[in-house]
């Protein structure tokens, strides 16, 4: 059985993506950016192991939760675990939603076949490290200016960055009006 060793989960967050989301945020992170939001997720000996099956029945027992976060820590230092996470939360059709210190470009060059799972079952890839220096509490899931909100299925198809856009909703007055 496959494990992970996690910093933390939040059942029901509206801040780590649109709509209620469940955050698990894996422990370990080497990159060790200044100003880290969770500096105590960096030490990869830290939070506690769970066994995958765990942590997706803890997911499927919120009804409400349409999406998953997958933050850190850093989700590529685990990506077999996070890779087989992502791969049945999204054959779930949950929106899923990875966040990472490394760039896309570096992510797609390794041979590892665990990342290019993580990869194909994110839907909106936030990359690059956090620059304390471009730091803005005006962004929106994101933490620094130098970070992207990538859409990775379009990404993947056309080979080259297309930048997440939120879904726009228009609101018409009833005919009946």
């Amino acid at each position: 059985m496959t494990q992970i060793r996690l910093y933390g989960c939040v059942q029901d967050s509206i801040v780590d993506g649109p709509g209620l989301r469940y955050a698990i945020f894996v422990q370990g992170c080497t990159h060790g950016c200044p100003g880290c939001h969770n500096p105590e997720s960096q030490p990869a000996s830290g939070g506690q192991v769970h066994d995958l099956e765990e942590v997706l029945a803890d997911v499927r027992a919120n009804p409400l939760v349409s999406g998953v976060t997958l933050s850190g820590g850093e989700p590529f230092e685990q990506a077999h675990a996070c890779a087989q996470l992502a791969a049945a939360l999204d054959g779930e059709g949950y929106d899923i939603w990875t966040y990472t210190g490394y760039l896309l470009e570096d992510l797609l060059a390794s041979e590892d076949a665990d990342v290019r799972t993580l990869l194909e079952h994110t839907h909106v890839l936030v990359d690059g490290p956090f620059v304390e220096a471009k730091k803005s509490l005006d962004l929106k899931w994101c933490g620094s200016s130098n970070q992207r909100l990538i859409d990775m299925p379009k990404t993947l198809a056309q080979g080259s960055v297309i930048l997440w856009q939120p879904e726009t909703v228009h609101i018409e007055r009833p005919s009946r009006w």
